[in-house]
């Protein structure tokens, strides 16, 4: 679920005025699962624009705000929502932890970095759901850690359907600032692709691990 359709539009706008997000229908990117795709985001980019990471850490801290009620720490996905969760938790006021993809082999062997106690009610800040399995994972180690997992905020999603059956599987409450449809929507309002070009983004979207042009 998007915050609102302003916000969502608003960070379709900016992801793509940075090259956070670029669309290549003709050129499609490969990813690192093999799948060629039209699409490839890397929210990373953001944290070097202030003006943008701010206007995205103060969306999520407000939204979290209104929908959450309390919350005592923030935890960032590793590695890609370390920087933005970071930022989250200092607007807030609040501690932050990051989720390791796996325990360390070595040392205290964590997968939660930082300071949890039993009980705390935790939000998750993603940078960007696609299948949603690597941010569910995080999730389950919150749990495990027998942390309260409030609900999960990201800046952008795919909205594959096997992400909503994911999240809803695991009884994850998912609000993202943007997501596919809206960034559609910006980039056909502002040219940045043409009518010929969003079919072709909506074959893929409803069928990325089949879609293939060549």
């Amino acid at each position: 679920m998007i915050f609102n359709k302003e916000t969502a539009k608003k960070t379709a706008e900016v992801l793509l005025q940075v090259n956070a997000i670029k669309l290549q229908p003709n050129d499609p990117f490969t990813w690192a699962s093999g799948w060629k795709s039209p699409i490839y985001c890397d929210n990373r980019i953001v944290l070097s624009f202030p003006p943008i990471r701010n206007y995205i850490r103060t969306a999520m801290a407000k939204h979290i705000q209104a929908e959450y009620g309390t919350v005592d720490v923030i935890a960032g996905v590793a590695t890609g929502a370390i920087g933005i969760g970071i930022l989250v938790a200092e607007e807030l006021g609040l501690p932050f932890v990051y989720i390791r993809p796996e325990a360390k082999s070595h040392g205290r062997q964590n997968q939660i970095e930082g300071y949890l106690e039993s009980g705390q009610n935790v939000v998750v800040v993603e940078d960007l759901i696609s299948t949603g399995k690597s941010s569910l994972k995080a999730v389950k180690a919150l749990r495990d850690a027998k942390a309260n997992v409030k609900g999960m905020v990201a800046i952008f999603s795919y909205g594959f359907e096997i992400a909503k059956q994911n999240f809803e599987s695991e009884r994850v409450n998912l609000h993202t600032l943007s997501n596919y449809e809206n960034l559609i929507e910006q980039a056909l309002d502002t040219k940045y692709i043409t009518s010929e070009e969003q079919d072709i983004l909506a074959l893929w979207n409803a069928n990325p691990g089949e879609w293939n042009r060549f």
